[in-house]
């Protein structure tokens, strides 16, 4: 299976590079074209195993492209992507036989384990199996076994956890363990999206509703209809905005912008952030009764360095993942290190600095040193370059982001992204350094 050869149709020229890199990262032959006719003349040269195509596309959409496919070959499975997420394209599609689709935006694990699914991978996992949390840790089973029950109902959920430690999969594990499992898991991250931006992303806009808006277009809300909203970083949402979010939850029921009447919505909401939400409402900059709304099945998921058992759990699963099937030891001096270090990122972290080491070891060793682990200006005794063991996580955290802008040369968003954070959190923990004093270039 991690042989297939897969072919990527999509106009859109970064989403056929990130579909691409993911896939023969998971160890498949990829082809990527831009258009239907071009996909057409290279899958009558090719022997391709799985089609992944776009939906919306100029002049041969993925409707058409799926239908002369299937009329070639009907045994090569096809899915489908679509930004749209409305039930005629799906069922349009699944009508024409496609063999399960995509909704975007979707994350590069739930890719994976759509093309495992569609092949037939042995072992290919299911949607509460390829979102289970790896963990052996008893305070995390317990949290576990608390939030399965609470995924049975409707409850509005509340996460509460540093960067890294994994929330919206804790999200996905709610969803896929609910009865909306097999409806739709829409994310939205409050910071990314800019302030003047996010209420048209929330809610949707009727066509004319503001200049350029030349057609209507669904929000995440009627996205998720039916399934789960995940409001990731909701802390970062502005005042006006908490407001309409309070007034959804009350009401079930949206305004689009330049809309005339309210839609109905029935969706489950998920909301995350890495800050204290209690504090932001003691400090005025976050809405009492939306937080009492929101924090109704509250969840605070442990920091790894307040679980360090799991690490070594969580380094074996991510060496079988990224290791393509070879066997890679971990030494005991590269298991000194993991349990010695503070992982400041958590387990993005960790994940990362697995992935890398399994690159560097690849074809060389098969078994993991220390040296193997991290990166320059990270120091293996559990800081950033100049701290020293016993310092404070926020001494460590400040530590880590300026070895990062360092390796990264200033470049912020280079750095956000090695950090696993946002931009806007980033730039705001330069603005606090620099008010204690911190030069940054």
């Amino acid at each position: 299976m991690a042989s297939a050869k897969i072919l990527i149709v999509d106009d859109e020229r970064q989403m056929r590079l990130a579909l691409g890199e993911t896939l023969r990262r998971a160890g498949f032959s990829t082809s990527e074209v831009s258009s239907g006719a071009e996909a057409l003349t290279v899958f009558g040269k090719g022997d391709f195993d799985l089609v992944i195509s776009d939906i919306r596309m100029p002049e041969m959409g993925g409707i058409e492209l799926l239908s002369r496919i299937k009329a070639t070959n009907q045994e090569v499975p096809v899915v489908m992507i679509t930004a749209y997420g409305t039930i005629e394209d799906a069922v349009e599609a699944m009508k024409r036989g496609a063999s399960d689709y995509l909704l975007k935006p979707f994350s590069p694990d739930y890719l994976e384990a759509v093309v495992a699914r569609v092949l037939g991978a042995p072992g290919a996992e299911t949607e509460v199996e390829r979102y289970r949390i790896v963990t052996e840790d008893p305070q995390m089973k317990q949290l576990l076994s608390f939030l399965k029950k609470a995924s049975a109902t409707d409850a509005t959920v509340l996460i509460q956890a540093e960067s890294g430690t994994g929330k919206e999969l804790v999200a996905r594990y709610v969803h896929a363990n609910s009865p909306r499992a097999r409806r739709d898991f829409v994310a939205v991250n409050c910071a990314a999206v800019p302030e003047n931006l996010l209420e048209s992303e929330l809610f949707g806009y009727e066509k004319g509703a503001f200049t350029g808006a030349s057609s209507s277009k669904e929000g995440k809300f009627e996205l998720a209809d039916g399934g789960t909203l995940l409001l990731d970083e909701i802390s970062e949402m502005s005042n006006l905005l908490q407001a309409k979010l309070l007034r959804v939850l009350q009401e079930k029921e949206i305004d689009k912008v330049g809309g005339r009447k309210p839609i109905p919505v029935d969706v489950r909401i998920v909301a995350s952030t890495n800050t204290d939400l209690g504090e932001r409402v003691r400090s005025g900059s976050f809405r009492e009764d939306l937080y009492y709304r929101l924090n109704v099945v509250p969840v605070n998921i442990p920091p790894l360095r307040d679980r360090p058992g799991d690490i070594s759990v969580l380094a074996g699963y991510f060496i079988r993942r990224y290791g393509g099937g070879r066997e890679i030891r971990l030494g005991k001096g590269a298991l000194d290190a993991l349990k010695h270090y503070k992982w400041p990122g958590n387990v993005r972290e960790l994940e990362n600095c697995i992935q890398r080491a399994v690159i560097v070891c690849a074809g060389i060793k098969d078994e993991m040193g220390a040296e193997d682990l991290f990166s320059p200006g990270i120091s293996t005794a559990g800081a950033g370059a100049g701290v020293q063991p016993g310092a404070t996580v926020r001494e460590v955290e400040q530590e880590l982001i300026l070895a990062t802008l360092k390796r990264t040369g200033g470049n912020r968003t280079a750095a956000a992204k090695l950090l696993g954070i946002s931009l806007r959190t980033l730039r705001n923990k330069i603005n606090e350094y620099r008010q204690q004093g911190v030069e940054i270039e």
